[in-house]
């Protein structure tokens, strides 16, 4: 049985920060560029949830990459510690908004994440 009880978002973090957001959690390897970390309402940074650097810089935000990018960090995810973090986060949330700073809002990181998350939700 999941414990996970919530409901999953994803949101830019350079857009403002937003009462129903919930608990905000970065999933970026890098600090976004640009932003002062005072002003980005982060909650959590769980970094290593983030794509292995190899393979970000492979896909290196080209929506032509894409559809292998998702399918090589959907394999990443598989054996990663800190999706069940990222779950554990959700057993004490009912709300978590997976921020990201990917300019591309269709093609992202964040977007695979959040439709792992919520497959492992059904589970």
């Amino acid at each position: 049985m999941n414990r996970f009880r919530g409901t999953f978002g994803v949101k830019r973090i350079y857009e403002p920060a937003a009462d129903d957001d919930g608990c905000r959690v970065l999933v970026d390897r890098l600090w976004p560029r640009g932003m002062p970390r005072e002003s980005a309402a982060v909650d959590h940074w769980l970094k290593d949830v983030a794509p292995s650097t190899t393979l970000r810089k492979e896909f290196n935000h080209r929506p032509e990459r894409f559809a292998d990018f998702s399918e090589r960090y959907r394999l990443e995810l598989d054996s990663n510690p800190a999706v069940e973090a990222l779950l554990e986060l959700g057993a004490a949330h009912p709300r978590i908004t997976l921020l990201y700073a990917a300019r591309n809002t269709q093609a992202n990181h964040a977007l695979v994440l959040l439709d792992y998350l919520r497959e492992r939700q059904a589970d």
